[in-house]
């Protein structure tokens, strides 16, 4: 994983976006304050997604990558709304592929391909509107990170070396 010794690693900062991991991918997920991003993460984590950060997540440029990883001071913690603040395992840093915009008019019913980017620590992310509703917000979600979310290479996060624990 890069870090600050590594070569084309840049300062993180703080996005203020929801995320969880999907399949080694990360999710990112905008919007303002009861657009519904706290909701989606949760329901996505129902279906076997993890969170890596609720209402902020650290975003740090590694290569070609955009790394997502736990906020500073409110890591694990997601909000559900009439309840709390609850505590969740968290995911490792996980590339960001896609980020889903909440809040915005009414997104556009088949939206054109290939998505618009926006550039975030140097790194193109592609951005796709979306409306959670009430019809299958999680299962639309997860289809749009499939559909239109950015490839990763799981192999390619790891050491070219490194022995497998379970040799």
């Amino acid at each position: 994983m890069s870090g600050p010794d590594s070569p084309g690693f840049e300062p993180g900062i703080v996005f203020p976006a929801s995320a969880v991991a999907i399949a080694g991918r990360a999710l990112l997920i905008e919007g303002p304050p009861g657009s519904g991003k706290s909701s989606l993460a949760l329901a996505l984590i129902d279906r076997g997604a993890v969170l890596i950060g609720d209402d902020a997540v650290t975003l740090t440029a590694a290569g070609n990558r955009l790394l997502a990883s736990q906020p500073p001071r409110i890591a694990g913690l997601i909000e559900v709304r009439g309840v709390g603040l609850v505590s969740l395992p968290t995911a490792p840093p996980t590339p960001a592929a896609l980020l889903l915009s909440l809040g915005g008019g009414a997104p556009e019913r088949l939206p054109e391909t290939p998505l618009a980017c926006r550039m975030v620590c140097g790194i193109a992310v592609p951005v796709l509107a979306f409306d959670p509703g009430a019809l299958a917000p999680a299962l639309r979600a997860e289809w749009a990170l499939r559909h239109h979310g950015l490839v990763v290479e799981p192999a390619s996060l790891c050491a070219a070396n490194t022995p497998d624990d379970n040799a």
